[in-house]
């Protein structure tokens, strides 16, 4: 089976007076169906540079990015082109639920249905659908104030998922939470792939969930200086 991402030899570079910075120098990553991928190192290291690549929200200076295994982004590759394969196959999840404060939960999730044309109906019941199935099936009609910070971030998942794209990017998702809402918001990720088959990316700074993750890569300085896979019991039943 042919990963759903993989970023090949992957380099960013920017020009910042006469510095060259090398925000990416030469990454390879990728994420098959149905797993849990976290993306660790401390600020400036390159891993939500790596996520943009990945996202397809940036063409790479250098190397390539397969969907599927076709070719979709290189350097020079067009916007255009690249944002709506992006809209139709990948999930954005970030640190601020970002919801929008006038609407309720379900209404914040079927607003991204709508945006594709689904009609009204069958928007409400598939958003319905999905916050029922992330555990918010009586908060539906709460506004983001009435929520928790773990409840927010839950509704923004369920939006992310709302087109069932097969590849969801999360940058620091939960960074604003506590240590147990962060757990969480991190189980229900774990979830999400074992049981709809998505590949899920994980930038974060949190090492008390790498325990859900398939594997780990562990960036410096634009590289992958470690990369860490999951061998407990429940992970080899799993897989």
């Amino acid at each position: 089976m042919s990963a759903t991402i993989h970023v090949e030899n992957a380099r960013k570079h920017y020009q910042s007076g006469d510095t060259t910075v090398r925000a990416l120098d030469g990454v390879t990553i990728e994420a098959r169906p149905g797993e849990l991928i976290g993306i660790m190192g401390a600020s400036g290291s390159g891993k939500s540079t790596m996520l943009l690549i990945a996202g397809l929200l940036e063409p790479p200076t250098e190397g390539e990015v397969f969907f599927r295994g076709e070719r979709v982004s290189c350097p020079g590759a067009d916007l255009d082109r690249l944002r709506a394969f992006r809209r139709r196959n990948i999930g954005f999840v970030f640190q601020k639920a970002n919801l929008i404060p006038f609407l309720s939960a379900i209404e914040n999730v079927a607003l991204a249905l709508k945006i594709d044309d689904v009609p009204k109906r069958a928007a409400h019941d598939y958003a319905e659908a999905l916050l029922v199935e992330l555990g918010l099936g009586h908060r539906v009609d709460n506004r983001p104030a009435r929520l928790s910070g773990g409840e927010q971030q839950r509704v923004a998942i369920a939006r992310a998922l709302a087109n069932d794209p097969p590849l969801l990017l999360a940058d620091e998702p939960t960074a604003a939470l506590d240590s147990v809402r962060s757990r969480h918001v991190m189980e229900l990720f774990r979830t999400i792939a074992d049981v709809r088959g998505a590949s899920i990316l994980v930038v974060t700074h949190d090492p008390r969930s790498v325990d859900l993750f398939d594997r780990v890569y562990e960036f410096s300085d634009g590289k992958i200086v470690a990369t860490s896979r999951r061998t407990a019991p429940e992970a080899l039943a799993a897989h």
